[in-house]
């Protein structure tokens, strides 16, 4: 009996052994598979993530893209387009109109002058600078007519008259020697340069003009700027 007892206790301890050692090798065998199964899911998400890629990770790269490009563009492109406007508007000056100026007119006849003059000013009181030049439209009402004064042929310059600022012009007439009563002058109308609308003033030089034979105006008109501060 001790001889069967024996017997049955080795081969216990050898089923034992034999049953360690497969739960050993099913351990290592599922490590075996754990550690195969990530690379397995690793390839299958990589798989994923490419198919994913085409989307979301497309879609996250470009939202970094369209975010960067359009602050980069609201801020290049909007202060350049503000800046570009602005500097369009400042640099670009109007001509000045009849509207915008103030129109007055005084004698200015020296001792010693061959001819009689009135100087005329142009004052710019639009609120904006302007530009100006050329040879203003003058003519003289008179109890014969109205009589339009000649330009004298200097040449002209181009200015830019500042708000609140003034420019000059002569007119020419002479003097009446002639001892009648002549030509009587009634009024001034002035028209600025490149403009249609006029301005009509008293006027303020002698009362007569001479009587011409006909042969052309005795009336002559200077350029804008050709003439000092009124006086």
């Amino acid at each position: 009996m001790r001889v069967h007892k024996l017997t049955f206790a080795a081969l216990a301890v050898a089923a034992g052994l034999s049953l360690t050692a497969c739960q050993s090798d099913d351990a290592s065998t599922g490590k075996s598979d754990s550690s195969s199964a990530p690379t397995a899911s690793s390839g299958s998400n990589t798989s994923s993530s490419g198919g994913s890629s085409g989307t979301g990770g497309s879609d996250q790269s470009g939202a970094k893209a369209s975010t960067g490009t359009g602050s980069g563009g609201s801020g290049s492109g909007g202060t350049g387009t503000a800046a570009g406007t602005g500097s369009d508007v400042n640099a670009k000056v109007g001509k000045c109109r009849t509207d915008e100026l103030e129109v007055t007119a005084k004698d200015n006849t020296i001792d010693g002058d061959t001819d009689r003059t009135v100087v005329v000013e142009f004052k710019n009181g639009g609120g904006r600078d302007c530009v100006i030049s050329g040879y203003a439209g003058v003519d003289l009402k008179t109890n014969a007519g109205t009589l339009s004064a000649k330009r004298t042929g200097q040449e002209t310059t181009s200015a830019v008259l500042k708000n609140g600022k003034s420019t000059y012009f002569p007119v020419s007439y002479p003097f009446n020697k002639s001892g009648g009563s002549g030509v009587r002058i009634t009024g001034l109308v002035v028209t600025p340069p490149n403009e249609t609308k006029s301005v009509t003033l008293n006027w303020p030089g002698a009362a007569t003009l001479p009587v011409t034979d006909g042969s052309g105006s005795s009336v002559t008109v200077g350029p804008v700027g050709s003439a000092g501060q009124g006086g």
